[in-house]
């Protein structure tokens, strides 16, 4: 006697195999566009042109910052 067919698993399997697949493919993907930027010599030399560092004695621009002369005073 042959088995009744269990549709709800035969599609699951199914969705399973497709899922390994595009991973599989997205990882290959990945690792290939790694090689190429790597033969490239690309780096993430270029930071962000916003993103400049401040030397340590000196802070971003404040309306009440402090000068050598002393606190300075809101003119508003």
């Amino acid at each position: 006697m042959a088995f009744k067919p269990n549709y709800r698993q035969q599609r699951t399997d199914r969705n399973r195999s497709k899922e390994q697949k595009k991973l599989e493919k997205l990882q290959k993907r990945e690792e290939d566009a790694a090689k190429r930027k790597a033969a490239r010599g690309d780096t993430d030399a270029d930071p962000d042109p916003n993103d400049e560092a401040l030397p340590d004695n000196e802070v971003a621009s404040d309306t009440n910052s402090e000068t050598p002369d002393g606190p300075q005073e809101n003119p508003h």
